[in-house]
């Protein structure tokens, strides 16, 4: 036999058939990817309301986020670990983070900006595991849609740092809008949520927005324009919000 029969006969299969080969193989991958696409198509469905009531897709869309946060809980916690360690562990995973997100807002009445990160976090993460799929078709195929894939993934930064900001917004909007239509504990749960982002030893996004924001504001109140009331209202805004800031934890070495 040929080098190039030899090479032809140890490559991997291409086409639907791999394809099949590798949702069988990685059953919870593909199933994240579908919940994701529903996230996506929910997401749409409550913008563009051609089909039922928004307000159901608008729910459906948190549904489905929380499945994704689940079966990627499930995936990335050990399987051995104490009661204590395994809390611990679980509430450092941002899947974690988002199945609480979920959650809290599944018994709120809807507000538009809260479908903005589970519709990034799904759009992101359904690109990327896209090409995968793409790949086992085979590297030259459909790629229009690998075109669109690659200009989600290079845009990937801002879109964490979108994220990032949205999640810092829906705090004083919690306040303002949910205290009245979300119940009373609404706030406070988002506090939680929104502690446990600011730690996140993963996703630094959050953390590092807070930084890049009260830089912002630090610039503005010492503008020499700015009015006193204003510079004093920015300041004592900055004290209070850094009083809240959690404590960091050092990573641990593996």
């Amino acid at each position: 036999m040929s080098s190039t029969d030899k090479t032809g006969a140890t490559q991997a299969p291409k086409g639907f058939e791999a394809l099949k080969s590798h949702i069988v193989t990685h059953k919870i991958d593909v199933g994240l990817w579908c919940t994701r696409v529903l996230t996506i198509l929910f997401t749409f469905a409550y913008f563009v309301p051609l089909f039922g009531n928004p307000v159901n897709a608008y729910y459906k869309a948190l549904i489905a986020n929380a499945a994704t946060s689940a079966l990627r809980l499930h995936q990335r916690l050990p399987r051995v670990i104490s009661w204590r360690d395994f809390l611990v562990a679980m509430s450092k995973e941002d899947s974690f983070h988002y199945l609480i997100y979920s959650v809290i807002f599944l018994y709120v009445s809807p507000f538009t900006l809260v479908l903005l990160p589970v519709f990034l976090f799904a759009l992101i993460h359904f690109a990327s595991y896209s090409l995968t799929l793409l790949d086992t078709i085979g590297r030259n195929s459909w790629w229009g849609a690998r075109l669109l894939i690659s200009l989600v993934e290079l845009q990937s930064r801002k879109i964490l740092s979108l994220i990032a900001l949205t999640e810092i917004l829906l705090m004083p909007i919690s306040f303002i809008f949910l205290f009245f239509h979300g119940g009373l504990l609404t706030p406070f749960l988002y506090y939680q949520f929104l502690t446990m982002r600011y730690k996140s030893q993963r996703n630094p996004y959050t953390k590092n927005m807070f930084h890049e924001l009260r830089i912002i504001l630090d610039d503005f109140s010492d503008q020499p324009n700015t009015p006193n009331f204003l510079k004093n209202f920015i300041k004592s805004f900055i004290v209070v919000v850094s009083r809240f800031a959690p404590p960091l934890e050092a990573p641990r070495d593996n």
